[in-house]
């Protein structure tokens, strides 16, 4: 691709959808309400983007995109009518689960139901230990199962996933299964041995599971997306996957899974792109409407887990490592039985939205907080021409304000502030100081459409001493998709005593996987390949992941996974270590697309009062197109068409070349 091909990212968020062009250099961003179909929206912002760059959307070269249809589909209970096919005796893994309590001390915490509820398990009389099949089905027994899920007429399934006892260790029976399957039924198919060849049965199972659940979902999507950008020209999209990377539509059809984090994926690459060089690391701080999500990149590596729970549900396959919280610009603030304030996490989300936005909305907002504190002012714009009703907010928070017994709305104001704070002060200690980094080691890149309005309070909070603020903060998510990389993780289990492991067998494991992840790449010749493995103390029950070397040395990775043992969890121990399980990740890296900025002036455009500390003072207020190697200090406030930052008292500002704000405590760097 040539610098001026023309390259275009799109994220789906709760309440907008962000749009970035780039066209030689010069950076286009479009920001539209997100639709119940989210095609249409993601249309309506590529159109805008193109209207605005004044290109066609046909010439569009690279069409990337983020979705949380797969998300959505898994907290809002609409996935597909899902069928599940195990082991007999194993039907209800699903349900037992691991029998942990989702809040420790909540009498009424309840765990979420099953995505397949009991009448839609179906059990095979057949057996696997990790030695071999000891038992297979006969062909009577394949017969009844298939005419069992071709009955359901009534409410017919619309997937099945099948996942048999230790099918990650021997395919053979499940392969058989899922063939016959295929060959009969007209619904997707999902086998675990595909989905995720690892041990631990629940894990296993609730993944395929979710898989089965979401695909026909990513499918019917996918196919009015590509139906309707197809009319006006555009490319086929690339979907951002939830390890960070990107994989065309037709891998994603087949691995469904792999999106449940798609959006928030792709903001912790876009944060990765503004690290600073005296800075050990970033903390990538993401508000949008609905929530916010922070991660962690260490030296330009994002840091990446194997496992999450979404919506109550475990999804184990590698993702970027993130904590969200239901914190966002629409989070509703409200009075709890107890008197007390809270935020979130229910949102006013894009329709009514919050109380200023004149669409319907009763309920005060974190938003509305804003707009009362000063932060957002009455010409403030945002998305597409959307005006902000000043009073609309004053007089909801003013309700707030009674019902909380405080003095004024802007009193309430200050505290849905502070309570959203301290919820997002949670999520980032969630990834640096429980994950054993210190978070005054790194810089927080702060961006969403709410994002740099918090940032310089949460760094307080933290000790953290540099704020980042991209040029396109309010879609850096969007931004992020331009920059990831192509990736294709693969993983087995291989459970052995490390020091038992034969180098020569366990490297020709990792050679087989090498061949399955490159032979999903675009370009296998430019494909980097990183293996790694899980490992734990015997008799562990949780495993850390270790780079391993090309060569397989048993002692090489004893010892890294013996200091990994001691920087995570602070100590090590004189105890065997068991290999678990194998893992190799293709990367097709990706040249992240140069982006210029013409900054213009550093007058203020205005002046308002603004609360900081308790008090409202006469504040500047500049545009955000600044010129590289502007300074200013705070107090101030830099408004732009998708965001706005808030510079506290004491923090001095610098541009760069790139148009990004850099925020120091104390002055300027």
């Amino acid at each position: 691709m040539s610098e001026r091909d023309p390259i275009l990212g799109v994220d789906v968020g709760g309440t907008f959808t962000d749009v970035v062009l780039v066209v030689d250099e010069r950076v286009t961003t479009a920001k539209v309400p997100t639709t119940p179909d989210q095609s249409e929206g993601v249309l309506a912002g590529v159109e805008t983007a193109c209207e605005r760059a004044g290109i066609d959307p046909a010439e569009v070269e690279q069409f990337r995109h983020g979705t949380t249809v797969a998300t959505n589909a898994m907290l809002e209970g609409e996935g597909a009518r899902t069928a599940l096919v195990t082991t007999e005796g194993f039907a209800d893994v699903l349900a037992i689960g691991r029998q942990d309590r989702p809040a420790l001390y909540d009498l009424d915490a309840s765990a979420p139901d099953p995505l397949v509820p009991s009448e839609r398990r179906y059990e095979l009389d057949e057996r696997a230990t990790t030695g071999g099949i000891e038992r297979a089905p006969d062909e009577a027994a394949l017969a009844a199962l298939t005419e069992k899920l071709r009955g359901e007429q009534v409410d017919p399934v619309e997937s099945v996933a099948v996942s048999l006892l230790h099918a990650y260790a021997h395919p053979e029976t499940e392969r058989r299964v899922v063939e016959r399957l295929r060959e009969t039924l007209d619904v997707p198919v999902v086998a675990s041995h595909e989905t995720l060849p690892e041990f631990r049965e629940y894990e296993r199972t609730a993944t395929t599971v979710v898989d089965a659940s979401v695909t026909p979902v990513i499918r019917s999507y996918l196919d009015a997306l590509t139906d309707r950008v197809g009319e006006r020209g555009v490319v086929d999209p690339a979907i951002v996957q939830s390890n960070g990377g990107i994989a065309d539509a037709g891998t994603v059809r087949e691995r469904a899974v792999t999106t449940v984090l798609s959006g928030p994926a792709a903001g912790v690459v876009g944060g990765s792109l503004f690290e600073p060089d005296d800075c050990g690391g970033v903390v990538t701080f993401d508000m949008g409407g609905t929530s916010s999500d922070v991660g962690l990149v260490r030296s330009g590596t994002v840091e990446r887990t194997t496992g999450a729970t979404v919506g109550g549900h475990p999804v184990h396959v590698p993702m970027v490592d993130i904590e969200t919280v239901g914190a966002g610009g629409g989070s509703i603030a409200w009075v709890d039985a107890g008197g007390a304030l809270r935020v979130g996490p229910r949102s006013a989300g894009a329709d009514p939205g919050p109380v200023c936005y004149g669409r319907g909305g009763q309920e005060p907002t974190v938003t509305d907080a804003a707009l009362v504190a000063g932060y957002l002012g009455p010409e403030t714009t945002l998305g597409e021409d959307l005006h902000l009703d000043t009073d609309a907010a004053e007089a909801a928070l003013a309700d707030l304000a009674d019902t909380a017994g405080l003095d004024d709305p802007v009193a309430a104001a200050r505290g849905v502030r502070r309570v959203a704070n301290a919820a997002m002060t949670r999520a980032i200690r969630g990834v640096t100081l429980e994950r054993g980094h210190d978070p005054r080691a790194f810089a927080l890149v702060a961006f969403g459409g709410a994002g740099p309005m918090h940032a310089a309070g949460l760094a307080g909070r933290l000790g953290i001493d540099t704020v980042v603020v991209p040029a396109a903060s309010g879609v850096c998510s969007a931004l992020g998709m331009l920059a990831a990389d192509e990736r294709h993780d693969v993983s087995r289990t291989q459970r052995v005593r490390l020091s038992s492991a034969d180098p020569a067998t366990v490297g020709d494991h990792y050679d087989t996987l090498t061949e399955l992840a490159l032979a999903s790449a675009s370009d296998p010749a430019r494909a980097s390949i990183e293996r790694n493995a899980d490992l734990r103390y015997t008799g562990q029950s949780h495993e850390l992941t270790v780079a391993v070397p090309d060569q397989f040395d048993t002692d090489t990775v004893a010892e890294r996974f013996h200091r990994a043992h001691e920087r995570h969890r602070g100590y090590r121990l004189e105890e065997p270590v068991d290999l678990l399980t194998l893992r190799v990740t293709a990367t097709v890296p990706v040249e992240p697309p140069p982006i210029g900025h013409d900054g213009e002036s550093t007058d203020p455009v205005e002046r308002r009062p603004v609360s900081f500390e308790g008090r409202f003072r006469e504040t500047p207020v500049f545009d955000r197109n600044l010129p590289a190697g502007a300074e200013f200090t705070g107090p101030a406030v830099v408004a732009g068409a998708e965001s706005t930052t808030v510079v506290p008292p004491d923090w001095g500002v610098t541009v760069d070349d790139r148009g990004t704000l850099r925020m120091d405590r104390g002055g300027h760097a």
